[in-house]
């Protein structure tokens, strides 16, 4: 949105009750004197910027603040609609964070652009508009100058609905959208899961440098973990999968049992089983002793997720991807009722979509 010259577009913002951070999961952002701009890592570069005269006063950056509800920094609620989509897809962004001098006259500034967000990740600032065909011709103009005067920039004029074709463009969210609200949050997003699996591939790679490996997956949720993983293995690799199922025994006991075992001979051969999902460990400590039984030479376990806090069985995981807390997950493979495997991110699913048993 546009902004008075030499004023920030954040004045009369209430005060906040604690330092702000960054609107975005487990991402620190250090605090933000009187006056001062982001750090030059979360911002564009400014190489091309024209020179700022002495009377010109660029916006601080205006914080999401941990205020309460109804009470956000926001100039319009359309706004404060879209940092909620941003939040829910764990996407960080700052709001208003520069105003850009368009025009002088002399020394003076006589227009100014705010753009509404800035979303570091995507390195992408944004600025919402509406279907009033006038403010979108002006708001055009606007970023027709700033694209010649700051030729670094990157910048983009959305409508409401181009959200979430952004968001889907960049791996955040599914280009269809209506069945999400199943979902309570994004956990890991797609650009986190590429990367910690890229470095998961790179371990593996490290720890057998000039062997030869077998990865054995377990059915299905497993599908896009392996994929992705053995693309970041650059060894003479063999794949192979295996397939369980589950039971519920006397005295309300339960068990697994193989329905599809190992096509590869596993004799000799240097194993890494490759797990979705690590909860109890039960079903693990039964996969790895039938494993141990085919007679590797080694033999590792390689899981997406980790989730510790229902551990029964004390087994070893020697690549783990990310912890998860006790919450049913869904995405990226992790399915409910075969739902949800092909959502690009992995999520919880909201208490009322609950099964009334646990995970398997």
């Amino acid at each position: 949105m546009s902004a008075t010259p030499g004023t920030s577009s954040g004045e009369g913002a209430p005060t906040p009750r604690r330092p702000h951070r960054w609107r975005g999961r487990r991402t620190a952002h250090r605090d933000a004197g009187e006056g001062r701009q982001p750090d030059a890592r979360q911002r564009p570069s400014t190489a091309h910027r024209p020179p700022r005269s002495p009377s010109l006063s660029i916006a601080a950056p205006v914080p999401h603040y941990d205020v309460p509800e109804g009470h956000r920094p926001f100039s319009h609620s359309s706004e404060e609609e879209v940092s909620r989509i941003l939040d829910f897809y764990g996407l960080k962004w700052l709001y208003e964070p520069r105003s850009f001098p368009l025009r002088w006259n002399g020394e003076q500034v006589t227009e100014m652009f705010t753009p509404d967000f800035y979303l570091p990740e995507l390195d992408l600032y944004v600025e919402l508009t509406t279907m009033k065909q006038s403010l979108v011709t002006a708001k055009n103009r606007k970023l027709r100058r700033i694209r010649e005067l700051y030729p670094d920039v990157n910048i983009r004029l959305l409508y409401r609905r181009d959200i979430y074709r952004l968001l889907a463009k960049y791996g955040f969210g599914p280009l269809v959208h209506g069945e999400l609200p199943l979902v309570e949050k994004v956990l890991f997003t797609r650009p986190e899961i590429e990367r910690r699996v890229a470095e998961l591939g790179s371990a593996i790679t490290r720890d057998y440098a000039g062997q030869e490996i077998v990865l054995v997956g377990v059915l299905r949720g497993v599908f896009c973990f392996m994929a992705d993983l053995m693309r970041h293995i650059p060894l003479s690799t063999s794949v192979d999968f295996m397939s369980i199922s589950h039971y519920s025994g006397s005295g309300g006991e339960g068990g697994a049992r193989i329905t599809k075992g190992p096509d590869v001979d596993m004799g000799g051969k240097h194993v890494v089983l490759v797990e979705d999902i690590v909860d109890t460990g039960m079903t693990l400590n039964y996969l790895l002793r039938y494993l141990q039984e085919q007679g590797p030479a080694s033999l590792k376990v390689c899981a997406l997720l980790d989730k510790r806090a229902r551990r029964l069985a004390d087994v070893r995981v020697d690549y783990v991807g990310f912890e998860a807390p006790d919450e049913f997950l869904v995405g990226y493979g992790l399915d409910y009722l075969e739902r949800y495997r092909n959502l690009p991110f992995i999520g919880i699913l909201r208490p009322k979509e609950l099964p009334q048993v646990g995970e398997g």
